[in-house]
């Protein structure tokens, strides 16, 4: 039967023991709650410029709603980061209450790569310190002269999508999918991680870079239609007010001539 000393140790050494995890357990419980109160980024490409209908106020109105539908907590708590790609798009965000982190302005009179990489890296940064754990994009996407649509997407983490990987036929250049859970053992050179390190900057840059050339695109589209309704309508006021001078002139020159007739009737009868 154990002493009293040996039993008065274990209570001890369990004792201490409890202490180191109790501190597990809070250090876990807080990387929970940070785990499940995730900070966002929302990057916002507008236009420089006005002029161009409803192209801006539309990618506003998209990253606002979805600001209050997805991340309503996280504004209220100051959780979500915002950067605007585009004048029109910061000083309207500028004025409300959400927390600006950057903003690019001027771009689109030289539009480059360069701007596109720029961007990414500032995102890539910020999530790989752990200042935010995703990041959404917001643009209006070029579909034709009149219609844009708005498009809403994931940028980091880059999303997984499953998809089947094709086999090629040996006595043709034609592609096949594979079947009954055929694999395929791919060597890769240098190696694997070189190529992700390699590719996956390359693929989010060019991410950016088309969700700019769409962003341009629609700007561009939108200010042209804009214009040519503006244009229309010019002419129309004009033929509007050509019109009204006509008849004004004519009733000037009707008054005129009525005035004169009076004149010489009053002078005949004088005389």
């Amino acid at each position: 039967m154990a002493n009293l000393r040996d039993i008065r140790n274990r209570i001890d050494s369990v004792e201490s023991t409890k202490q180191v995890t109790r501190a597990m357990k809070m250090v876990a419980a807080a990387k929970l709650r940070r785990a499940q109160e995730q900070i966002f980024q929302v990057i916002v490409i507008t236009a420089d410029r006005g002029l161009c209908g409803s192209f801006n106020s539309d990618a506003i109105e998209t990253a606002k709603n979805l600001i209050e539908t997805s991340y309503a907590r996280e504004k209220r708590d100051d959780e979500l980061f915002l950067l605007c790609v585009g004048e029109k798009g910061y000083t309207h965000f500028k004025k409300r209450d959400v927390r600006l982190v950057g903003d690019y302005q001027g771009i689109f009179d030289d539009l480059s790569f360069d701007i596109a990489r720029q961007v990414v890296q500032d995102a890539v940064e910020g999530f790989e310190r752990g200042i935010w754990g995703e990041v959404m994009v917001v643009y209006n996407e070029f579909k034709n002269t009149i219609v844009q649509n708005q498009i809403v997407e994931p940028l980091l983490p880059i999303p997984e999508e499953r998809f089947e990987t094709p086999v090629m036929r040996e006595e043709a250049d034609v592609f096949d999918l594979p079947e009954n859970g055929q694999t395929i053992n791919y060597i890769f050179e240098p190696d694997a991680r070189g190529l992700l390190d390699e590719l996956v900057p390359r693929f989010l840059y060019y991410q950016m870079w088309r969700a700019l050339l769409e962003s341009n695109a629609a700007e561009q589209g939108a200010r042209m239609v804009a214009m040519d309704n503006a244009t229309e309508n010019a002419e129309e006021l004009i033929e509007d007010l050509t019109l009204e001078y006509n008849r004004a002139r004519q009733s000037a020159i009707t008054r005129e001539l009525l005035e004169i007739t009076s004149g010489a009737e009053a002078l005949e009868e004088s005389g």
